[in-house]
């Protein structure tokens, strides 16, 4: 039978209705009615996520690791329900939504790994050195220990990997953090499925119910009291520069101010650097023209700049771009919002003087089609206008005059979440210039490839110098990711009676 959403919030195992509620607005199918969060609900997850931190936060790295296995497991149970609501919610293909989720039980499956091996609680000690002048020295023994709850915002572009189980849930849990999640009003039918695996995994695994909630829909006001309990001690988001910012300085502006872990945005900039391009600049222009219309561009790795140095052979590669574009038929975007940004930020380009249109058409409604356009080197450098993201597959060429130009282009960038290096063995000289400007830029960058793909490994890096996030000393992807939720705490002659767990030898 077809899947239909009970509407509800989950808060500390309890399943919980309210008079406001909201329609959903999917791409197809049936809208469904949610309950719409409140600050009293919030109040009512944090205060039960600081209990259950109590009982959570002392639970072997064995329990934990079962338990984000259980889950995984749980989520794959409900697989063929979770595609159905997902395509119909976001207007992804069935494919994509079964990748999502198999990236999805694949990361909780890593962690678990991850967190059995210990080496990420980075443990440290020092012996006690009694007889040494002319003071002894107390023993000294370091490890990572959780925080407290942290806070998760799902992101409205990927229902399953960076929401409701994904990759801040993850690692919270893994690190022995209680989880309240803020819904994404986006796709609320697929978050109360993956909430559903979450709660049966909590009730199999006899974990506190208060480990995870997850609070649907409401306005600004639930985000800012969730962001601004005096519980909550830090807080993963993934969605726009602007909302971004504002949570982000809520955190700050807290009587304890606390971490934002938010990624916000990224033009992921391509360097064409000369022999790559004359040798093979339309193979190169092909290859962007599908990662930039992949999933109607709508990932944060998407490549939206591509620098080249101007003449014939970056005529071809534009040309080669623009026909691969013009085959990609207009594409569902996940919100009518997003939707309509991309349209406004495309027409903001195409009514600048700043920049010329190669190939844009229109497209209707939801929909959203693939546009390309160039400037000057010179006029990408006076116009930051040119440098901000457009959520969705837009392209922008930047022509430039020589070397030094590039050089000037690299060094303007803000951060970004990647930058990539197209090159032959001829162009090792220029990119041996440009890699220590560009790696102050970015959190990973690529070598002949496109970055669209994420990879979730122990050495992978998504996360950069602001904007792209705000915090770059930090990853949203891979096992890193965990770090973001522990502290270092040193015990100093502490009997091991009284250590954690982890900490003793």
């Amino acid at each position: 039978m077809p899947f239909t959403p009970h509407g509800k919030h989950l808060i500390a195992g309890e399943w919980i209705a309210g008079s406001d509620t909201f329609e959903s607005s999917p791409a197809h199918g049936p809208a469904h009615r949610y309950a719409t969060g409140t600050v009293d609900l919030v109040d009512r997850a944090v205060n039960a996520a600081e209990a259950a931190f109590e009982t959570y936060s002392r639970c072997t790295r064995e329990e934990r690791a079962a338990f984000l296995e259980t889950i995984a497991d749980e989520i794959e149970a409900r697989g063929a329900d979770i595609t159905e609501i997902g395509t119909q919610e976001t207007g992804l293909p069935a494919a994509r939504l079964e990748g999502e989720r198999g990236r999805t039980a694949g990361q909780l499956r890593l962690f678990a790994d991850h967190i059995r091996k210990g080496d990420y609680l980075d443990r440290r000690h020092d012996e006690a050195q009694p007889d040494r002048k002319p003071a002894p020295r107390p023993e000294l023994i370091m490890v990572q220990r959780p925080i407290g709850p942290v806070a998760v915002f799902g992101a409205s572009n990927f229902p399953l990997a960076f929401s409701t189980a994904g990759g801040d849930t993850a690692a919270a849990l893994a690190a022995g953090c209680p989880v309240v999640v803020k819904g994404h009003s986006a796709h609320p039918g697929t978050g109360e499925i993956v909430a559903e695996a979450i709660g049966a995994a909590i009730d199999k695994c006899g974990m506190p119910a208060g480990v995870f909630s997850l609070i649907q829909g409401g306005d600004r006001s639930v985000g800012q009291a969730l962001v601004q309990h005096p519980l909550i001690k830090a807080v993963g988001f993934t969605g726009s520069l602007a909302g971004g910012r504002a949570l982000f300085d809520l955190c700050a502006a807290r009587p304890e101010p606390i971490p934002f872990f938010g990624e916000l945005g990224s033009v992921n900039p391509m360097f064409l650097l000369p022999r790559a391009l004359e040798a093979r600049g339309e193979e190169i222009g092909r290859g962007w023209a599908a990662s930039l219309s992949m999933g109607a561009g709508q990932f944060c790795t998407n490549p939206g700049i591509a620098v080249v140095l101007a003449g014939t052979t970056a005529d071809r590669f534009v040309a080669a771009a623009a026909e691969g574009l013009k085959q990609v038929d207009a594409q569902v975007m996940l919100t009518d919002g997003i939707a309509q940004a991309f349209s406004s930020g495309r027409d903001r380009i195409a009514h600048s003087d700043v920049a010329r249109p190669v190939t844009v058409s229109d497209a209707e409604g939801r929909n959203a089609s693939p546009a390309l356009f160039e400037t000057t080197g010179a006029e990408f450098l006076e116009n930051p206008m040119l440098h901000h993201e457009v959520f969705g597959p837009l392209g922008l060429v930047v022509r430039a005059d020589s070397a030094d130009e590039v050089e000037a282009i690299a060094r303007g960038l803000e951060g970004q979440l990647t930058v990539t290096l197209h090159m032959d063995d001829g162009d090792i000289a220029d990119a041996q210039a440009l890699r220590p400007i560009l790696e102050r830029k970015a959190g990973r960058l690529l070598v002949n490839g496109f970055p669209t793909g994420v990879e979730v490994v122990d050495s992978m890096v998504h996360g950069g110098p602001y904007p792209a996030s705000t915090n770059f000393g930090a990853t949203s992807v891979g096992t890193l990711s965990i770090r973001r939720f522990l502290r270092p705490v040193c015990y100093q002659n502490m009997p091991e009676a009284l250590l954690p767990e982890d900490a003793r030898g």
